[in-house]
């Protein structure tokens, strides 16, 4: 992505409250707040122009962060209907400064973002179904940058959920490895904690105490992202997990310590190269 400016408004002054964010060179704006601060948002004059929305949280049952993706053409009258929804926890709006978004470009836009946040897998979507929307080529083209600029800015807002893990690197000697009952999964430190990488094996059981893992590994299975191969799991796409030691946890199949089960090919463990390198 292109260098950027970013402008981020503390409307209350607190960084965890309602604030909206811009980035240079764009016609777009953010507005985000907690759940709690939902009142103030909905009363902001952007919601009631066509919208994006994401609504980020937790999923119940699991412990998995979760999202929802929906628009509008009158952001605050929609949300008002997902205080039904219990898992969200925060509202990310995105709007057009110059008004130029129709009810098209925002299902175009809807449908973009739910297929990037089913793509990434670091987040249950809870959406039943994407939308999307047939544009002329000329506004697809707007449309993607602006779906483009979205992206860059949602990580400084702390939305994850659509961040593509970094590509494994081509030197061996700065990868990372995780080995079990003759089992090897590959993967490194990155910005949001730590990601295996497409092509690793996991093992096909879990520990029968593992209550958690079984669920997030049962998760990955239903979204395709581990697969069964022979006697073993593979890891059919790269996945971030937000630490090394759920990383280990899903490739060993119970709780295990990812500072020490990952090594490098000389064999140090990670806790050992990160204490080399401070």
């Amino acid at each position: 992505m292109d260098a950027a400016t970013i402008k981020i408004f503390l409307v209350h002054g607190t960084p965890s409250g309602l604030l909206t964010a811009e980035l240079s060179n764009w016609s777009g704006k953010a507005v985000a707040a907690p759940r709690n601060e939902l009142p103030q948002l909905l009363k902001r004059e952007e919601l009631s122009n066509p919208g994006v929305y994401l609504l980020t949280g937790v999923e119940p049952e699991s412990g998995d962060s979760a999202i929802y993706v929906g628009e509008a053409e009158n952001v605050a009258s929609r949300l008002k209907q997902h205080a039904v929804k219990d898992f969200w926890n925060a509202a990310t709006v995105f709007v057009s400064k110059d008004d130029n978004l129709t009810k098209a470009h925002i299902r175009y836009l809807e449908g973009k973002l739910i297929r990037a946040a089913i793509d990434s897998s670091n987040s249950l979507v809870m959406n039943s179904a994407s939308s999307g929307a047939k544009l002329p080529e000329s506004d697809a083209a707007e449309m993607d940058v602006f779906l483009q600029k979205a992206l860059q800015l949602l990580p400084a807002l702390g939305v994850r959920d659509f961040v593509v893990s970094a590509q494994a690197p081509t030197n061996a000697d700065n990868l990372l490895y995780c080995k079990i009952k003759g089992l090897m999964a590959k993967g490194n430190r990155t910005s949001g904690g730590f990601t295996v990488y497409a092509g690793s094996q996991a093992v096909l059981e879990h520990r029968p105490s593992a209550k958690k893992i079984r669920e997030k590994r049962d998760w990955l299975v239903e979204k395709g992202v581990l697969r069964a191969a022979d006697e073993y799991l593979v890891f059919a796409k790269d996945i971030e997990f937000s630490s090394p030691s759920l990383a280990a946890a899903v490739v060993r199949g119970g709780a295990s310590n990812g500072l020490i089960c990952w090594k490098n090919s000389g064999g140090r463990s990670l806790k050992e190269v990160e204490e080399n390198e401070t």
